[in-house]
């Protein structure tokens, strides 16, 4: 995926891209139910996503990496050091705030600081996307400087994977090396899964929330504004609330069904605006 996409098919990568995030927190869930940690879950997520695009790779015979890995070792670096972030950062903040504060931080503040990191425009329809997203993940939470902190790292750790991969000429090298330099960081915090379901959840959840989502997302970067893309993949947190009223027979309140109308026009207004 070497060209540019038109700005209408970027916005189908990055809608694809958040789709398959939002298939993520549920095969997560799983995974801990699984006996594995959550930062267990998250240095499996990156590992097993750098195996599915080394066979990538091999399919597709790709040129040698190493002329990508020399030209940019330390934007790679950086890129795994946000992914590794990213997660860490979030699954400190969930037992010292809540899930929910942790999600609205996290990926409300993620399209913010990428807006601002890249000096463009902060739209209306951004803010709106925030607002649905708070009423969507809204709990009771608690109050904890160390929790905020910590979700405000992860959306750091976001904003800079997602500012360091714009007009990256090779998406999936550009992801591959970024996993593995993640999994490096998380490896201290890797268990071995203890079933056969345990390592098809972990196969899955390299390939398609973390491999095809993350490349998906890179060559979107490459046409759309980053904030416009950071924004757009907020649909992420609707798809899984969708999974987990189908699937695992949850309830949204009215705030959240709210929330979820008003992130997904604020979606729509975004992704409209890019298109023209």
């Amino acid at each position: 995926m070497h060209h540019r996409l038109s700005a209408r098919h970027a916005l189908v990568a990055v809608i694809a891209a958040a789709v398959a995030w939002g298939t993520g927190g549920p095969t997560g869930a799983l995974l801990t139910q699984q006996g594995l940690t959550p930062l267990a879950v998250s240095f499996w997520r990156l590992a097993s996503a750098a195996l599915w695009l080394i066979l990538a790779r091999l399919l597709t015979r790709r040129g040698p990496a190493r002329p990508l890995v020399a030209a940019g070792s330390v934007r790679h670096v950086l890129s795994g050091l946000g992914l590794a972030v990213c997660q860490l950062g979030y699954f400190t903040a969930i037992p010292r705030v809540g899930v929910g504060t942790a999600t609205v931080i996290a990926l409300g503040a993620a399209p913010i600081l990428v807006a601002v990191a890249a000096r463009e425009r902060l739209t209306p329809a951004l803010f709106a996307a925030v607002a649905g997203l708070g009423l969507l993940s809204a709990t009771a939470g608690t109050a904890s400087l160390t929790g905020i902190a910590a979700a405000v790292a992860s959306a750091a750790g976001y904003t800079l994977t997602t500012l360091l991969n714009r007009n990256t000429p090779d998406p999936v090298t550009a992801a591959l090396l970024g996993f593995i330099v993640g999994a490096v960081f998380l490896a201290p915090f890797a268990t071995l899964p203890a079933t056969l379901t345990g390592w098809l959840l972990i196969a899955y959840f390299g390939l398609i929330p973390t491999a095809f989502a993350y490349t998906l997302f890179y060559t979107g970067l490459k046409t759309l504004k980053a904030s416009t893309a950071a924004t757009v993949a907020l649909l992420e947190p609707v798809v899984a609330a969708a999974i987990g009223i189908l699937a695992f027979h949850e309830h949204l309140t009215a705030p959240a069904l709210v929330g979820a109308a008003i992130l997904l026009a604020a979606i729509a207004a975004q992704s409209h605006r890019a298109r023209n």
